[in-house]
């Protein structure tokens, strides 16, 4: 039972982490990556639809990416995406393809991602410990059901909390990582 109780724990920490991975590609550094406009929602017949689906998307230079739509009528549909983000890019549409040129990122917009890095990784490590605070709960109504004795219920905590530290520790790892890209001139 407390084995269950753990794994779950796992699997909801490692699937924050997992989201924090993902947030943290679509912010954007000094070089272009097509990350950073993949999960963009275009409006595609009235459905929402992640950029991904719609073109395919390449890096020709460094500070460049190329949108190739797979249907040429969706092109106008992609541009209005891109204006109505908050990339902060206009896109240059040659009538086949998107062109999105990065320019080169100030000293302050680097510190401003990197606020928003701290937000994110802030918000996944609140996650992390809401998800030991409700199985610390569950480990404790077990407890009172007399499920598991109070010695299996202290050692639950326990590797709870390391689990806790081990994850959390992740996430600052990840998130030095990514403020060492932005930072990088």
């Amino acid at each position: 039972m407390i084995k269950d109780t753990l794994r779950e724990a796992a699997e909801r920490m490692q699937a924050a982490l997992d989201s924090l991975e993902d947030d943290l590609s679509a912010i954007r550094t000094g070089r272009a990556s097509p990350a950073l406009v993949e999960r963009l929602p275009v409006d595609y017949y009235g459905a929402n639809t992640p950029l991904i689906q719609l073109a395919s998307i390449s890096v020709p230079e460094p500070r460049q990416l190329l949108i190739r739509p797979f249907d040429p009528m969706t092109l106008k549909d992609i541009e209005r995406a891109i204006l109505a983000s908050d990339l902060g890019l206009t896109p240059n549409n040659d009538g086949k393809m998107i062109r999105l040129s990065l320019p080169q990122l100030t000293e302050e917009r680097r510190r401003e991602l990197v606020k928003v890095v701290h937000n994110r990784m802030e918000e996944t490590r609140v996650r992390m410990r809401n998800v030991r605070r409700d199985l610390i709960r569950d480990l404790r109504e077990f407890q009172k059901e007399s499920l598991i004795s109070e010695d299996d219920q202290e050692r639950g905590e326990k590797d709870l909390q390391e689990l806790t530290d081990k994850m959390i520790k992740k996430v600052d790892e990840l998130g030095e990582r990514k403020e060492k890209e932005i930072m990088e001139v």
